[in-house]
């Protein structure tokens, strides 16, 4: 059983928990209208599904879809876990196992939140599966990296019974693009070499920060906008600062700071849930 724990929690990518977790929380604080709302019994089932079962399922289904190209990165040996061959029947059966639970969360949901929920799982597993593999295509790849987002829209819904503004849906859109865009570009090498034909390697590494940049001073707008112009949400201006510095900065490299990035979504994720609630609840 402890290994079996063990190996669900290392192909889950525990750093991304907050990249679906994080997403549904939010979505629900902007959906929400009393406090009592957050003492339903549905936002606990889901805050766990979203929290690691549906990591458990993104990640498995890459894994499995990209063993034979995962040998040629090393980030699976520094930051993420390299499945082995002999674990791949463990793996497929955990795959299997986590789309059961899901099935069966579809058949007590109401026809809105079944929509929503079935189009995160069709995302998360064509995103890697053939015969679609989103990940291969490029612009594809960011697009439907939307995946990240459902978990917030499907908690919105959940909480409120109807979806949020078409501005934060195309904010959302941004943020998740940029942040999947800057993910991919220190895996050029490695994706030209397996032949995986992701939007960086198709466009080229600088053009691709370009396209970051854009999309991150697009959300920031989107955010300053939404929130009034409160002092708080200049903080977004976090975002493309990331690859406004790997364009002025030669010398910088991405792989020196994009591992900080987790660490700002979920400190500016935590802050606008916090904000929300607060501002619901006492103003």
């Amino acid at each position: 059983m402890y290994e079996t724990m063990k190996f669900l929690f290392k192909i889950s990518r525990f750093r991304f928990w907050i990249y679906t977790g994080g997403t549904y929380v939010v979505g629900y604080a902007l959906g929400f209208t009393v406090l009592n709302d957050f003492f339903r019994p549905e936002y606990y089932l889901y805050l766990f599904y979203f929290f690691i079962p549906a990591n458990i399922f993104i990640y498995g289904v890459n894994d499995y879809w990209d063993m034979e190209t995962d040998i040629l990165n090393p980030k699976k040996d520094e930051k993420e876990y390299r499945v082995k061959l002999q674990e791949r029947k463990k793996l497929l059966n955990t795959i299997y196992l986590i789309l059961g639970i899901s099935l069966v969360l579809l058949i007590f949901q109401n026809m809105g939140e079944r929509v929503i929920f079935s189009l995160f799982i069709i995302l998360s597993y064509f995103y890697s599966a053939r015969p679609l593999r989103f990940k291969d295509k490029p612009f594809l790849d960011f697009s439907s990296n939307y995946l990240y987002v459902m978990p917030g829209i499907f908690a919105f819904y959940l909480v409120s019974g109807s979806l949020p503004s078409l501005l934060i849906l195309l904010g959302a859109y941004l943020h998740i693009s940029a942040m999947h865009i800057f993910s991919a570009v220190p895996d050029i090498e490695y994706d030209r070499e397996a032949g995986i034909n992701t939007t960086p390697v198709f466009i080229g590494e600088k053009p691709s920060l370009l396209l970051c940049l854009f999309f991150w001073l697009g959300l920031s707008f989107i955010v300053i906008y939404l929130t009034d112009f409160f002092p708080l949400s200049y903080l977004v201006f976090l975002y493309p600062l990331f690859p406004f510095l790997l364009l002025i900065k030669s010398s910088l490299e991405i792989k020196e700071i994009y591992w900080y990035l987790p660490y700002i979504n979920t400190v500016l994720g935590g802050l606008l849930f916090v904000s929300l609630v607060f501002y619901k609840i006492f103003l």
